[in-house]
């Protein structure tokens, strides 16, 4: 039986644990009236070495100390002390032999569980690789028909670009005048006047309706079969971006591995058994949605058709342009140009403005923050000095210069700081007018966007073929 090592560096004698009276309890179990309990005796942790300074002690004491006249007669015979020792030698072959059945059966049982692991194991692994497959296949599926929907819908969308460029355009000069007007109501700030160029508008009033409501009943058309395509297609997306969370999920239960230290248990196992489908409504599911979006690729591509038919035909019965209108609004869109190419010219200055204010903020911080460093040397020096004892505490140069110090950095730091606020009000007065430039640079490029872009834009030519190919 090997001791337990201690660090100890030697037995201490009074230990906290108690040895039974060994006497007593030898005596009963050589006369039978107890049997030898089958609880080891608790033992101190205690060194080799401190177990033979305790013999070496216990024989000093022994050869030193006086000898009584009666103390000294023992009351065990060799044969009761034998007996006392075979006790124990079969007690502990009874625990060892014990144990050691114990053991090779704990070892057989883990062996036995290791094998039924791995192999339940590996079958959930392989059937995790066939579900990863199937995701693949139906997810590489349902992206080819959403790549097709979106090429299908793409070619709608431009089509209702020009239906509706046509619709403006088409109109003859009264829906012309009209589009401008209300083109020209969306200014904004000052550019909202009433200039030239909307009383000339205003004078511009022709009707062709039934173009309009041809093309109007055909943009209707083309607005339905989009939001169809919107619907199918967000279906498909959100069956995609589950399939590729299970994907993602199924790969990461695929490399889990038992040595992994974060994979953690969990208690409540009733949750693992909520299912929402089988593998044939799984499948079914995805293969009715990509049964739709192959209907309403077909529903696309004769609107498609059916729209360009009508744009051919009513591109044929527009009028020409006004070139009075337009003579106002090149005039107009001139001096609203060089408007803001003043107010470019400011802009820029004010930029360099801010630009130096900044870098001249940054230098103030950074020596004030220059500063703080030796301000607190002194401050440190002098709270340092203050702790000198008795007369030694005197008021000497040191102590009048690291005075002087911290009041002419203090000084220096509010006169930079004041500074420092200074600039940054001026930095927030310079920011300020850059805001109110760059407001009107938005309000001049808004109203050159409708004159420029969309009012010539309408009227550089009145409908005809070339005005109603894709922009």
């Amino acid at each position: 039986m090997e001791f337990v090592r201690s660090t100890q560096p030697c037995f201490q004698p009074n230990t906290a644990f108690v040895l039974p009276n060994l006497k007593a309890t030898t005596k009963d179990i050589i006369k039978g009236n107890i049997a030898p309990t089958p609880c080891p005796l608790p033992l101190p942790r205690v060194s080799s070495r401190g177990r033979e300074m305790f013999r070496l002690r216990a024989a000093d004491t022994k050869m030193t100390s006086p000898k009584p006249a009666m103390s000294m007669c023992s009351e065990i015979t060799p044969e009761q002390w034998a007996k006392v020792n075979a006790a124990n030698y079969r007690r502990s072959e009874n625990d060892r032999r014990f144990a050691e059945t114990f053991r090779k059966d704990t070892l057989r049982l883990i062996h036995a569980k290791d094998q039924f692991t791995s192999k339940t194991q590996s079958e959930s692994n392989r059937w995790i690789c066939e579900r990863i497959g199937d995701l693949t296949f139906w997810s590489g599926e349902g992206k080819h028909e959403s790549e097709k929907l979106m090429k299908e819908t793409d070619m709608l969308k431009k089509i209702k670009i020009r239906l509706d460029h046509a619709i403006g355009e088409m109109v003859g000069p009264l829906q012309v005048s009209e589009e401008c007007l209300c083109q020209r109501q969306k200014r904004i700030g000052v550019d909202l006047v009433h200039d030239e160029v909307e009383k000339e508008l205003i004078q511009e009033v022709r009707v062709i309706k039934t173009c309009q409501e041809q093309l109007e009943r055909m943009r209707d058309k083309v607005k339905k079969q989009l939001e169809a395509d919107r619907i199918v297609h967000l279906i498909l997306e959100k069956d995609l971006d589950d399939k590729h969370v299970a994907f993602e999920i199924d790969t990461r239960c695929y490399k889990m591995i038992t040595c992994n230290s974060s994979i953690q248990s969990i208690g409540n196992l009733s949750k693992l058994e909520k299912t929402v489908s089988v593998p044939q409504s799984w499948a079914k599911f995805s293969e009715d949605n990509i049964v739709r979006s192959q209907a309403e690729r077909v529903n696309t591509r004769k609107v498609t058709e059916e729209a360009e038919r009508v744009m051919a035909s009513t591109s044929t019965d527009m009028w020409s342009q006004y070139y009075r209108v337009n003579r106002a609004f090149t005039n107009r869109i001139a001096e609203t140009t060089e408007a803001k190419n003043c107010l470019q010219y400011h802009m820029a200055k004010t930029l360099q403005e801010i630009f130096q204010t900044e870098h001249t903020i940054a230098d103030l911080e950074h020596t004030i923050s220059n500063k703080k460093k030796p301000l607190q040397v002194a401050q440190n020096r002098l709270g340092e000095r203050t702790k000198r004892p008795n007369m030694e505490l005197c008021k000497d140069s040191p102590h009048t210069m690291l005075m002087s110090e911290v009041q002419h950095i203090q000084s220096t730091l509010s006169a930079l700081s004041q500074r420092l606020a200074e600039a940054v009000a001026m930095l927030q007065q310079l920011t300020d007018t850059k805001s109110l430039l760059e407001e009107e640079l938005f309000v001049k490029a808004h109203s050159l966007f409708i004159d420029q872009e969309r009012c010539m834009g309408l009227r550089r030519a009145f409908p005809s073929s070339p005005r109603l190919v894709p922009l």
